[in-house]
């Protein structure tokens, strides 16, 4: 499953901020801004995926969507949420095509701006330029 959040993650920076990545194992250990969507798997387990990214790497999004150049925290923390969106539903499409556990996403929750400091299962972090996003998976139990 963490996989198939990891390709939506490489595509959304391939295709929407169109600038070279790389990928790292683990968190970025930089002040980010902290959004969670939880998930139900097919196979009954529950998930929650973190999206973090530094301001640097958001206000790329927004300067994207919104052709801002300075955003204010709240419109990069809506970005966040909305990135989360579209990163763990395009998984979502991805692992059901792919017959991965399929599973249903909940709805974007903002958890804070700071450090990365949640428990995870899986973590890796993409770096564009200097700017960074990281996703994270822990399965949760209800």
């Amino acid at each position: 499953m963490f996989t198939t959040i990891e390709k939506a993650t490489e595509n959304f920076c391939i295709h929407q901020i169109r600038e070279p990545h790389t990928i790292y194992e683990g968190i970025s250990q930089k002040r980010t801004l902290i959004a969670y969507i939880d998930i139900d798997v097919e196979d009954k387990t529950k998930h929650r995926v973190y999206i973090a990214s530094d301001s640097a790497f958001m206000q790329r999004v927004s300067s994207l969507f919104l052709e801002e150049e300075s955003s204010d925290e709240e419109t990069l923390i809506d970005m966040t949420l909305e990135t989360a969106n579209l990163i763990v539903g395009s998984a979502k499409v991805l692992a059901e095509e792919e017959g991965d556990n399929p599973y249903t996403i909940g709805t974007p929750s903002f958890e804070k701006i700071g450090a990365f400091d949640f428990d995870f299962d899986n973590a890796k972090t993409i770096v564009v330029g200097e700017d960074e996003i990281t996703i994270a998976i822990k399965e949760i139990h209800a």
